[in-house]
């Protein structure tokens, strides 16, 4: 079996057939450099603490006319 029919590229990059059948060649395929971009999920965090409201719990409405 040879080198060639051992190794499928996975980069894309193909290699000759050989003449000879060997046993013991290592098949070593080299491929370029790759990137890799990694984005982090977002993440919530839940501190304990008093509920801040926007709404004034003893409000008062009302108008005040002009005399």
């Amino acid at each position: 079996m040879s080198c060639s029919s051992l190794c499928v590229p996975s980069c894309g990059v193909v290699a000759p057939t050989p003449l000879a059948d060997a046993t013991n060649e290592p098949c070593v395929r080299q491929c370029p450099d790759s990137t890799v971009l990694i984005r982090p999920s977002p993440v919530v965090v839940t501190l304990p603490g008093p509920i801040l409201s926007s709404f004034p719990q003893g409000s008062v409405v009302g108008s005040v006319g002009a005399p």
